[in-house]
């Protein structure tokens, strides 16, 4: 694929909730997305740092998923787009049967993925299954979440369905968000 058929952007987040910063590089292409992420900071008395990959096709269905740094062991998995998981090792993840998502909780990236997926119209919501990884650790499970458009390509609300947090997200164009009320904020340094 030629460079005039991809548009690479860079951008970065500030953690509100302790010090951290994440730098972020999405390439869009027509053969989907992948997005390269590193997040550092700390939290009261813990420091935590990762890396991620996230490699989406055309319709923003996450594909492969690779997270390493402080979290061991690493996570690498593999998904159809359809809802099934695998690890790279090739083992079935059936807990997370239904997921087409992921969720990373240490980036506000991961809240892009549906929201360009599901491309929701003025006043829709979707109820989700999304693979939720904490932070610090590894452990993946599955979790129900919601996302209603309140603007489309504009401003989101994001609901957890186990602990009942809600929030409103504004999202640039491309969907990433521009303000996670409490937890991160877009810095500069943007390119592309």
């Amino acid at each position: 694929m030629n460079s005039m058929n991809k548009r690479t952007r860079s951008v970065r987040w500030e953690s509100l909730a302790g010090v951290g910063i994440e730098h972020l590089d999405l390439t869009l292409s027509e053969a989907g997305a992948l997005a390269v992420g590193t997040v550092v900071g700390s939290r009261n008395t813990a420091r935590y740092g990762l890396r991620y990959q996230i490699r989406c096709d055309p319709a923003w269905c996450v594909r492969e998923v690779i997270i390493d740094g402080a979290m061991r062991p690493e996570v690498h998995l593999l998904a159809d787009g359809n809802g099934h998981w695998w690890a790279a090792a090739g083992d079935s993840l059936s807990a997370l049967d239904g997921c087409i998502d992921i969720d990373i909780a240490a980036t506000p990236f991961t809240n892009t993925l549906p929201i360009r997926r599901m491309d929701l119209a003025a006043g829709n919501r979707r109820q989700i299954l999304v693979a939720y990884v904490r932070s610090p650790g590894a452990a993946v499970a599955s979790a129900e979440q919601a996302y209603t458009c309140i603007e489309p390509r504009q401003r989101y609300r994001y609901e957890s369905l186990s602990s009942g947090f809600s929030v409103d997200l504004p999202v640039d164009p491309d969907g990433l968000v521009l303000d996670y009320p409490g937890l991160f904020r877009r810095s500069g340094g943007e390119r592309g």
